[in-house]
């Protein structure tokens, strides 16, 4: 394919954009090349500046769940901007999708509106402190949070060890707060919590990883999250901004029956537009300002156009009752297409898959948690992307993040999708 233009941009872009992008992934840095610029994209299909059209599995990180400017959420934003586009007051859109999201979710009684998933992590971290007292928080190692502080932290020395910064700008102060445990080992979470009694205020995770690749928890992780942080006083938070309304209308708690205390969202709420939310039970609310002493704040809160996508986009899945059986369906298919592509031409791989992510990774052993996501063969990723890429698919330029599917692909687009990886995997 001719990617001139593409080139030509990011060119121009790195002249006052560092990197030449506002998201580091987005730089192809991790597969080699030079990015793709997208000019427009609908349904299933990205359609670039030098006019490729390319089958998406990103789909803006997974917000698009129903396809790229769905027309219901298109019309919805274009007549709320016709009404203004933002008024830093009350409107009663944010009501009306509160009362949906409320409805739709378990185990959640209100909710607070923000711009990011990244916002919604970081607020809920804050709440979960002011309303336990207790200042350290456990995240996983490979589940990603967003850019906040307390989230950019690498492992220390041993596994009850304080983190140390995984950036410069990250003070100690603030990575002595939280603690590293390995995805899907419980024995590592008891550790931690027995090596620091009544100080820990929350657990954050991802209930199915998609930054390590697709990732799902072990039979009884999240049960026995969820009985330890009974146990110890410590909040349960799930980051659904990738799983929310997309694994099932109340998202992870729906699939796997496990309550968490506070809940993130990003993504599909709002419709592709910048939103994020984070939710749980009265009691816990009412500790967040203006009711409670906890505070958080944001000029483009509840932002009309983004409450306008995001209402018309939770109406679309909450009324289509056959929506998570067709996305699981589609995923299979795909997930078996892929599978057996690989294994005619001999090559080693193993393929993750929850809902409507998937993943496939480079190595023969199960993928559980960030260390054995890593092993796998990064080169072969490499042949793998670059070569989908030259077939018209567009998958995301890194081994550790998840494939999204829209509910606008066809099946011919899987089966295009199918053929292109038999082309490639004679390469690999």
């Amino acid at each position: 394919m001719n990617y001139t233009r593409s080139s030509a941009l990011f060119v121009q872009a790195e002249k006052v954009i560092p990197g030449g992008v506002n998201s580091p992934v987005r730089a192809f840095k991790a597969v080699g090349g030079t990015p793709i610029f997208v000019k427009e994209a609908k349904g299933a299909y990205l359609f670039d500046e030098d006019g490729n059209r390319l089958i998406d599995y990103i789909n803006s990180w997974g917000p698009m769940i129903l396809g790229h400017a769905h027309e219901p959420v298109v019309n919805a934003v274009v007549d709320k901007a016709k009404k203004g586009t933002s008024f830093g007051m009350p409107t009663e859109i944010e009501t009306q999708i509160a009362e949906l999201a409320v409805a739709m979710v378990p185990n959640i009684d209100k909710i607070r509106f923000v711009n990011s998933g990244t916002e919604a992590c970081m607020s809920a971290v804050r709440l979960a402190r002011g309303f336990t007292g207790k200042d350290k928080i456990i995240k996983f190692a490979g589940c990603y949070h967003g850019h906040s502080d307390s989230f950019l932290i690498q492992a220390g020395s041993g596994a009850v060890t304080f983190g140390a910064p995984n950036s410069p700008g990250v003070t100690q102060g603030t990575a002595k707060d939280t603690l590293l445990a390995r995805y899907n080992d419980i024995e590592n979470v008891k550790q931690l919590i027995d090596a620091n009694p009544n100080e820990i205020a929350c657990i954050i995770l991802e209930p199915v990883a998609g930054n390590m690749g697709c990732i799902p928890p072990k039979e009884a992780f999240l049960e026995d999250l969820r009985s330890l942080c009974d146990a110890h006083n410590i909040l349960l938070i799930f980051d659904e901004v990738m799983t929310g309304f997309r694994l099932a209308k109340g998202g992870a708690q729906e699939l796997f029956n496990v309550n968490a205390d506070i809940v993130c969202f990003g993504k599909v709420i709002g419709g592709g537009l910048p939103v994020g939310a984070f939710a749980a039970r009265n009691e816990i609310m009412e500790y967040l300002a203006p009711l409670g002493p906890v505070y958080q704040a944001g000029t483009l809160s509840g932002n009309p156009l983004a409450m306008a996508a995001g209402l018309a986009m939770l109406t679309e899945i909450h009324n289509d009752s056959e929506l998570f059986n067709r996305l699981e369906e589609k995923t299979a298919y795909l997930h078996k297409g892929i599978a057996e592509a690989l294994q005619a031409n001999n090559v080693t791989h193993t393929i993750n898959r929850v809902g409507s992510m998937i993943s496939v990774h480079f190595d023969k052993d199960p993928v559980v948690d960030f260390d054995s996501a890593a092993k796998g063969n990064n080169d072969t990723f490499k042949t793998f992307f670059h070569g989908l890429l030259n077939e018209g698919i567009y998958i995301a330029p890194s081994a550790f993040e998840t494939w999204f599917i829209t509910d606008a692909l066809s099946y011919k687009d899987l089966d295009d999708t199918i053929a292109a990886v038999r082309v490639v995997a004679k390469t690999l």
